[in-house]
Order: structure tokens, then sequence, then C-alpha cells
């Protein structure tokens, strides 16, 4: 069984087992999450909500959090001497998915 989520602006394919990283979510590693904001719950026939599936519950436990890869920001201005240089790394929370119920 697979739903999809929302969480972070963005959506997410998640089933039973699947690692992945979100935005970052309020919480310490070890706590338990449950997503609401299901879209879409599919199996052997597939319930898709107008948005949202009414009942269907997603649950995820924290595995860790952190901060993903630098990213370079640089801005330019040809023959005015400008030059900005600025570094950014986004902060992420890492989820395995406990269960899919819909």
């Amino acid at each position: 069984m697979f739903a999809v989520i929302q969480t972070g602006g963005k959506q997410y394919k998640v089933a039973q087992g699947d690692v992945l990283r979100v935005e970052k979510l309020v919480g310490n590693v070890g706590d338990a999450i449950t997503f609401d904001k299901v879209l879409l719950v599919g199996a052997d026939n597939v319930k898709v909500g107008t948005p949202f599936v009414a009942g269907a519950k997603v649950s995820a436990q924290i595995v860790s959090e952190g901060r993903g890869k630098k990213l370079i920001v640089y801005k330019f201005r040809r023959r005015k001497n400008y030059r900005r240089k600025a570094g950014h790394r986004q902060p992420y929370t890492e989820l395995k998915i406990t269960g899919v119920t819909g």
C-alpha cells in the first residue's frame, strides 16, 4: 500500500518502510509523527481525495535531523565591480514511514 502525502509545500509518494528527507519538522529524534494531509491512497483500489482522503493517515518516526549540502549563491553585475557570495544549507528531517492506513 502506498500514499501521497503533503508536507513542507511538497508532495511525496511513500510506502511502509521508506526513508525520506523532508523540510524541517518540529520534534526530536525518535518521536512519532502523523500526517493527515493524504492526497491519494493506493493498493488494489485507489482512493483520490478532494483535496484530502478522509480518514487516511500516514505515521512516521523521526530518524535524524541535519543540514543539506552547501549551495553557493553568487550575484554578479558585469563591469560594475559588484560581486556577492553567500552559502546556504537547508535544514531537513529524515523520516521512516511506519504505517499507511486509509
